[in-house]
């Protein structure tokens, strides 16, 4: 394993690491102890590092974390979300006192005494523009219950806009080979204020496997049934903001990544790897398996300049114009 520094954090986190809201719930079912295994061979395998949030599972991802690295406190750092079990839209859910509620419920459940990584989770930009939210954060910090903070964004224009604010260490942001738009101006921007890059959906929720065809159909409690027009939230947190159909056609079109790289799934983290403002890329899991064959991306082949050139063109000239969420 690969590990990479935060930003100008103190934090070195593997490059490879691994998202929770799939174990947490909205994915379809899922298995607890599986899920414990899962959690227990990735940090086998090297993995020092897990995202998650108050709202995956009501708090359950939380939970099984808790369970997953007793003891291992010190060596394992979780970064935790904020904001979505309440109201985005009302500025009292940013408010100090509720803040610190949610802060000390996921400390609760994480059974820990300081969050590594504590993310306003995709508030509106207004939330952002108002800037109150920074100062409770501050004062959080400032107290030990949170060792860091940053935001998880859904546009560039947010993330851009985060960068203004000194105290914030962490963008998360919706990343992979059909979603490239942060590579133009975010990605140095935030290389340049020191500022590190938590790349979420790295396989458009699932498109790049290339398991997918247009007859695939999902559970009615996975969000790619229940909010691939975005119904429920963002449609860029399902399929990356594509139309199923379409992401179908595009990802086929992709297969060829996978040459000598193993899998497709192995290929599409590989080239998000060889992003350099990438600190790490946080892919879902439901199995064991699912761990082993994501972890092994950090073995295959890099990708050399023609193939990174043919990439960049296929995403501008195919995929860009059909992105939808507020990109």
């Amino acid at each position: 394993m690969n590990y990479r520094q935060l930003g100008t954090t103190d934090l070195k986190l593997s490059e490879l690491s691994f998202g929770t809201w799939a174990i947490g719930g909205s994915w379809g079912k899922s298995d607890d102890q599986e899920s414990l295994r899962g959690l227990e061979r990735a940090m086998e395998l090297g993995v020092n590092f897990f995202d998650t949030a108050d709202v995956y599972g009501d708090g359950h991802s939380e939970e099984l974390l808790a369970k997953a690295t007793k003891g291992k406190e010190d060596q394992i750092h979780i970064a935790t979300k904020f904001c979505r079990a309440g109201d985005i839209y009302d500025p009292k859910t940013y408010s100090e006192e509720q803040v610190r509620a949610y802060c000390e419920a996921s400390l609760k459940r994480l059974e820990r005494e300081q969050i590594d990584l504590f993310q306003i989770h995709c508030p509106p930009f207004e939330i952002l523009k108002d800037g109150r939210v920074f100062e409770v954060l501050d004062k959080l910090q400032q107290e030990g219950k949170i060792r860091y903070y940053g935001v998880s964004v859904e546009t560039v224009e947010e993330g851009l806009f985060c960068l203004g604010n000194p105290n914030v260490r962490a963008l998360q942001v919706i990343f992979n080979v059909l979603r490239q738009k942060p590579l133009e101006q975010l990605f140095p921007k935030a290389s340049e204020k020191g500022v590190g890059i938590l790349a979420r959906v790295p396989l458009a929720s699932g498109l790049l496997t290339g398991k997918f065809t247009s007859n695939t159909s999902f559970e009615q409690d996975d969000h790619r049934y229940f909010n691939s027009n975005g119904e429920a939230f963002n449609v860029g947190e399902t399929f990356s903001g594509l139309p199923f159909d379409k992401g179908v056609e595009l990802s086929s079109k992709l297969n060829w990544i996978k040459d000598q790289r193993g899998t497709m799934t192995q290929a599409a983290l590989r080239w998000i790897l060889d992003q350099k403002e990438v600190t790490c890329a946080i892919p879902g899991f439901k199995t064991v398996k699912q761990v082993e064959d994501n972890l092994e991306a950090i073995n295959v082949p890099s990708f050399n300049s023609d193939e990174l050139e043919k990439i960049e063109q296929f995403y501008k000239q195919e995929v860009h114009e059909h992105i939808r969420g507020g990109y």
